[in-house]
C-alpha cells in the first residue's frame, strides 16, 4: 500500500478525459451535486479520485474537530466548534477519500446514538458515521448501483444540502456535510432508478481504450510508477502543481462568473427540447457552465461552456422510457443552440421595428401646420412573450407499485420497535425510554434514567426484498421452438421494464443440444439484456434435465450472492426430454431435478409448448413435480406471461 504521498499523478492519468474534466469541476464547485462514473472495471476511476484528493491544495481545518469544520466559514461550524469560537485552535491538512462500503447500514452513514452515554447522563451524544468524516472531503462510493435504495437517497440529500439531518430516537440533530460525491457503477450489473440518476449533478460514460498505441502507454506509465514511484510522481510534478494552480484561480474566480440571459434561455431551451423532466437539469446546467468558463479564466459564459454543460449533465437524463439507448444527440443539442439563437435574435429585431413604429411621425396639415401622430396604443401596449414553448412529453409512464415482499433486515431501516426474546444490541432507545418512564419513581441507581431489562426493547428493521425472474427455456429444434423464443424475448422485455422500475432481476437460461447454457446472468440491467437477447439460438435434441439443473444452480448462486431475494423460476417446455444426465432415462432426470427445485423452496411455473393435438402431457407431469403453476403458452401472449411470473410466490 502506498503512503499518501505516493498516490498516482492526476495529470499522468491516460485518456479519460471527460471523467478527469466532471471531477475537476466538482472540485472547483461541489455544489454540482456530485459526479456518476458508469463503466467497467480497469478504467481508473478509483485511481482518479484518489488522484484528485491529493491534487487538491492543503486546506485549514479545526484540529480536533471530527467534521474538520471550517474556521474561516462561522455559519457552517458544527455545534461545538460555534461554541468555542474565538478559542479554536487550526491546522492545514489535505482533502482525503473517505469510502462508503456496500454493506454499511444506515447508522454507520449518518451517525448513531450513543446509548450507554445516554443512559448514563441523560444526554444525547451522537456517534459519527461516514457522511462526519466525508465532510470537506471526497466520498467515494464504488458500484453505488448495488447500495440499498435509502441509503442513497441520505448520500444525495446531504450532497445536495450540504448538511447530515439525523432523526433518530425522536430527537433532530445535524452537522456540516459537504462534500465532493463520486460514485461509480458498472450498469451490466444493473442501474440506479432514474429518481436517484437524476440526482447526481454530472454523469460519464467511461469504456477502455481502443487505440493501441494509447493503451501501451497506459501500460508504460503504471510500470514505470510501480518500479520507481517517487521519480514518477517527481516527473508530473509541474503538470500537478499548473493544475493545482488553475483550480485554485477557478474557484476565486468563480463568485465573479456571469451568465446572460440569452445563456440561460439556451440552456432552459436545451433541456427542453431533450425532454428532460423537472428543473434539475436546467439549474445544474447552468451551475456547471459557469464552473466551466471559471476553469478556463473566464468571468461569462459562452455558448461553448453551455454546450460543454449539456454532455455531462444531461447524458443520464436522457433515458425517456426503459430500453431505449441512452445516447447523447449531440446533433439535437446543436439543433437546439441554433433554434435558442434565433429566438434570442427576433426579439430584438422585433424591438427595433417597434421603436421605429412608436417614433413620433409628423404629417402636414392643409393649412401647413404640423401634427404628431403616435403608433395605435404606444406606449402603454405591452407585446408579451411567453418565456418559453411548452415542454414536449414525452416520458415513459410508470404503471402502479405492484407487490413486493417485505422482509427483516438487520441492514434494513427501522420502522418499529418489539420486545426481545434475546440479547441484541440493536436496542431502540426511544421505545425503551417509553417502556421504563412510568417506573422511575419506584427506582433508584446512577443512571440518569433506570432501566430494567424488562423495559429493553429492539428495533424493528425492514427492507424490501426483490425477485430473481429465471427463465429456462427449451431452445431444441421441437415444434414451436420459435414460436416459444419469440414469446420468452416478448416477456422478458416486458419484465425487465417492470425490473427497471422495481430492482428485480431477470435472468434466461436456454437448453439445447446435449447441454444447456446460461444466455443472460440474472440482471437488472437493460443493456445487458439488449446485448444478450439479440440473437436466440434454436436447434437440436432436449437436455431439459440439465436446463432444470443448469436454473437451479443459477439460483442458488443468486441466493448465496443475495439472501432476500425470491427466487421464481419459468419453465417454458413441451417436456419432452430426449436427453439424459448419466442415467440413460431422460425423463426421471427431468422429474428428480424437478423435485429438487420443489425442495429448495423455489416459486414455479410451467409454460407447456405441446399443442393440443398432439397431447402427451409431460410438461404437465414436470409441473406437478416441481410444484409449479401450469400453464398453456397457446392461452398466453408475451405480457400475459408477465403478469403470470409476477403472481407467483405471492
Amino acid at each position: 500500500m502506498h503512503h499518501f504521498d505516493d498516490i498516482y499523478p492526476f495529470s499522468a492519468i491516460v485518456g479519460q478525459e471527460l471523467m478527469k474534466k466532471a471531477l475537476l469541476l466538482n472540485a472547483i464547485n461541489p455544489r454540482i451535486g456530485g459526479v456518476l462514473i458508469r463503466g467497467e472495471k480497469g478504467t481508473a476511476k478509483s485511481t482518479a479520485a484518489r488522484a484528485l484528493a491529493h491534487l487538491l491544495p492543503e486546506r485549514e481545518v479545526v484540529d480536533g474537530c471530527i467534521f474538520g469544520c471550517n474556521p474561516a466559514d462561522p455559519k457552517n461550524l458544527c455545534d461545538d466548534c460555534q461554541n468555542r469560537i474565538g478559542r479554536l485552535l487550526t491546522t492545514q491538512t489535505r482533502m482525503r477519500v473517505v469510502e462508503l462500503p456496500i454493506s454499511a447500514t444506515e447508522d454507520k452513514v449518518v451517525g448513531s446514538l450513543d446509548l450507554e452515554y445516554a443512559l448514563q447522563k441523560g444526554e444525547k451524544k451522537f456517534e459519527p458515521g461516514v457522511l462526519a468524516k466525508a465532510n470537506r472531503n471526497i466520498l467515494y462510493v464504488d458500484e453505488v448501483n448495488l447500495l440499498n435504495d435509502h441509503i442513497v437517497d441520505v448520500l444525495l440529500d446531504a450532497a445536495a444540502m450540504g448538511v447530515n439531518i439525523i432523526e433518530r430516537e425522536g430527537v433532530s440533530y445535524e452537522h456540516p456535510s459537504s462534500f465532493i460525491l463520486i460514485g461509480t457503477m458498472n450498469p451490466e450489473e444493473g442501474d440506479l432508478r432514474p429518481q436517484l440518476l437524476d440526482r447526481f449533478g454530472l454523469s460519464v460514460e467511461i469504456q477502455g481504450i481502443a487505440d493501441a498505441d494509447t493503451r501501451v502507454e497506459v501500460i508504460r506509465r503504471r510500470r514505470a510508477y510501480e518500479l520507481k514511484p517517487h521519480e514518477f510522481i517527481a516527473a508530473f510534478r509541474d503538470e500537478e502543481d499548473d493544475l493545482r494552480n488553475r483550480i485554485i484561480r477557478a474557484q476565486e474566480l468563480l463568485s465573479s462568473v456571469t451568465i446572460s440571459d440569452e445563456m440561460v434561455h439556451m440552456i432552459a431551451q436545451i433541456c427542453m427540447d431533450m425532454a428532460v423532466d423537472g428543473h434539475r437539469a436546467d439549474i445544474i446546467m447552468m451551475k456547471t457552465a459557469k464552473t466551466i468558463a471559471a476553469f478556463n479564466g473566464r468571468i461569462e459564459v459562452t455558448e461553448d461552456d453551455v454546450r460543454e454543460a449539456a454532455e455531462l449533465v444531461l447524458s443520464h437524463r436522457m433515458r425517456s422510457q426503459p430500453l431505449s439507448d441512452q445516447q447523447m444527440d449531440k446533433d439535437k443539442i446543436e439543433e437546439s443552440i441554433q433554434k435558442s439563437q434565433q429566438q434570442h435574435q427576433q426579439p430584438e429585431q422585433q424591438e427595433e421595428q417597434t421603436e421605429q413604429d412608436q417614433k413620433p411621425q409628423e404629417n402636414t396639415t392643409p393649412d401647413g401646420s404640423t401634427t404628431t401622430q403616435f403608433a395605435e396604443g404606444s406606449p402603454f401596449k405591452v407585446n408579451q412573450k411567453p418565456l418559453s414553448q411548452p415542454r414536449r412529453i414525452d416520458s415513459f409512464k410508470r404503471d402502479g407499485s405492484g407487490r413486493r415482499s417485505v422482509t427483516e433486515s438487520r441492514d434494513g431501516k427501522y420502522v418499529r420497535s418489539r420486545i426481545p426474546d434475546r440479547l441484541t444490541a440493536d436496542i431502540a432507545l426511544d421505545a425503551t425510554i417509553r417502556a421504563a418512564a412510568p417506573h422511575q419513581k419506584g427506582r433508584v441507581g446512577d443512571l440518569a434514567v433506570k432501566i430494567e431489562t424488562s423495559d429493553l426493547r429492539e428495533k424493528v428493521r425492514e427492507r424490501k426484498m426483490g425477485n430473481t425472474v429465471l427463465f429456462v427455456v427449451d431452445a431444441s429444434g421441437s415444434m414451436g421452438a420459435q414460436q416459444r423464443m419469440t414469446a420468452v424475448k416478448g416477456a422478458i422485455l416486458s419484465l425487465l421494464i417492470d425490473a427497471y422500475q422495481k430492482r428485480d432481476r431477470v435472468g434466461l437460461v436456454v437448453f439445447r443440444g446435449n447441454s444447456a447454457e446460461v444466455l443472460l446472468p440474472p440482471t437488472s440491467s437493460v443493456e445487458l439484456a439488449r446485448k444478450c437477447m439479440q440473437n436466440l439460438p434454436v436447434g437440436g435434441k432436449t437436455p431439459l434435465a440439465s436446463g432444470l439443473s443448469k436454473g437451479l444452480e443459477v439460483l442458488q448462486r443468486e441466493k448465496m450472492i443475495n439472501a432476500h431475494t425470491i427466487p421464481r423460476l419459468i419453465l417454458i417446455s413441451d417436456g419432452k426430454a430426449n436427453v439424459s444426465m448419466g442415467s440413460g432415462a431422460p425423463l426421471e432426470d427431468a422429474t428428480e431435478m424437478a423435485a429438487a427445485i420443489r425442495d429448495f423452496g423455489i416459486s414455479s411455473i410451467v409454460i407447456d409448448t405441446e399443442q393440443s393435438y398432439i397431447a402427451f402431457g409431460l410438461a404437465h407431469k414436470i409441473s406437478d413435480d416441481m410444484g409449479a403453476k401450469y400453464l398453456k403458452l397457446e392461452e398466453l401472449q408475451a405480457d400475459t406471461i408477465a403478469e403470470a411470473v409476477k403472481g407467483i410466490g405471492a
